[in-house]
Formats: structure tokens, sequence, C-alpha cells
């Protein structure tokens, strides 16, 4: 299954996964659960986003040496350059970190994508008409593609709908200077 309905359970995940991170790393300046488990009332695909947000690039070495040791594999950017992705590398076991599926990311505070996941998130969670347009764009993919093709989902999402997300994010920018 792509998406499934919000649950109220992924705020608690989120958490679980934060104390775990917070307690492992030396150089957090924030951690920040992204994506649209996030959004509350949000369809979304079951997977908690949590962007670890360092002061510095010169930080990076060190929350990487401290992500290894508790069970994380670096995989680089996924070419967005300034987003860092971490994987599970199922070596090191951690009932909580291994169960709930979850996409871990280390960025800078000043980082442009990292800014952009706190606008939408925000965003939406503001903005109630706006989640559901989403959500119908949600539905919509998955009545014409099927709720078994992720890879299609995001593609879809990512290309036909690439407009959503920026007019989401130029009101979210106005809304921010009013």
């Amino acid at each position: 299954m792509v998406i499934e309905e919000y649950n109220e359970n992924w705020i608690n995940q989120y958490n679980q996964i934060k104390n775990i991170i917070e307690d492992n790393l030396s150089k957090i300046f924030k951690i920040e659960h992204i994506g649209s488990t996030s959004i509350t009332g949000m369809l979304a695909k079951p997977i908690i986003d949590i962007d670890v947000v360092i002061e510095s690039i010169t930080d990076f070495e060190k929350t990487k040496i401290e992500l290894e040791i508790i069970g994380y594999l670096y995989e680089g950017n996924l070419g967005i350059i300034g987003r860092e992705a971490f994987r599970r590398n199922n070596l090191q076991k951690n009932e909580i970190l291994d169960r709930i599926n979850h996409n871990l990311y280390v960025c800078t505070k000043d980082n442009e994508e990292l800014k952009r996941h706190i606008l939408f998130r925000d965003y939406l969670n503001k903005h109630n008409e706006v989640k559901i347009e989403y959500n119908n764009i949600k539905k919509a993919i998955i009545k014409k593609y099927g709720n078994e093709d992720r890879e299609k989902y995001v593609e879809i999402k990512e290309t036909e709908y690439k407009w959503f997300f920026e007019e989401v994010l130029k009101k979210a920018e106005m809304e921010k200077i009013l």
C-alpha cells in the first residue's frame, strides 16, 4: 500500500525516534518531523520522515559517526544537495529504530530543502482547505495508478503536481513575510 489514512500514532513514532537520536547525537541543532506524516489529517505513506538539523557542515562528520554507532548507514545526498540520507544498517539492533519505518536525513539549519519542508508542513497544518486539496491530489493519483506502486505515485506527484507544491510554497512565503 502506497498511502493510508492519517494515523495519530505517527507523532508518537516520531517522538520515539527523536528521543533515541537526541540521546545519541552531540551536535544536534534540532530535529524536525517532516513530510505528510507530520501534517495532521493528511493521507500519507506510513513512513516517518525526519530531518536532523545541525548548526554547520563542520558538525556533519561527528554526526555521521554517531549515527553509524547506533546502526545507520550513510547513503550520500541521493540527489538533493545539502541533505544527507541515512538508513538502518541491519547490523546494530534497536527495537524502536528497527520497528518504525522511517527516513532519516541530516542537513544544516540554513538548508533550502529543510526550509521548504517546514514551510510546506506548517502551511498545510494551518490551512485545512489546502490540506484537503492535497489529499484530493493523492486520491486522484491512487485512483488512476493504484495504491501499490510507490515509485509511480512519487513520480506522478513530483511531475504532474509540481505546480501544487510551488503554489503552496509561494503562498507560505508570502504569509511569512506578512
